[in-house]
């Protein structure tokens, strides 16, 4: 229940960074989740092996190039999700900083969720 959970949490803040950040482009709610389902599988999977094969970038720029990375997962994301697209990769960084500021509300409204 708790991943389902936090699927829906998570739709709900890409539904916001579509909202807010020009140039994000969705189908439909059904886009958006099976876009959330594919941001989530790859956040899972292939942000941690691309994490340390960029370590030494990220330590150098003292974290900032996690945006990067972030931003470069909802490019991904876009390419592989039906009804999603973003317009360029700049927008794709301003997404995943809007991403970031939104998730942190959401997970903390999901970990109050799991306290309870």
């Amino acid at each position: 229940m708790h991943l389902i959970f936090r699927w829906i949490l998570n739709t709900l803040a890409l539904f916001i960074v579509v909202t807010l950040v020009p140039h994000f482009h969705y189908g439909s709610i059904v886009n958006l989740a099976i876009a959330a389902a594919i941001l989530g599988l790859l956040n899972a999977v292939v942000k941690p092996i691309l994490f340390l094969l960029t370590l030494p970038l990220t330590i150098v720029t003292l974290g900032l190039f996690l945006i990067v990375l972030n931003a470069l997962m909802l490019e991904i994301t876009a390419s592989f999700a039906p009804g999603f697209t973003i317009d360029g990769f700049g927008w794709a960084i301003v997404g995943a900083i809007v991403l970031a500021l939104v998730s942190m509300v959401t997970n903390r409204i999901g970990s109050r969720e799991r306290r309870e």
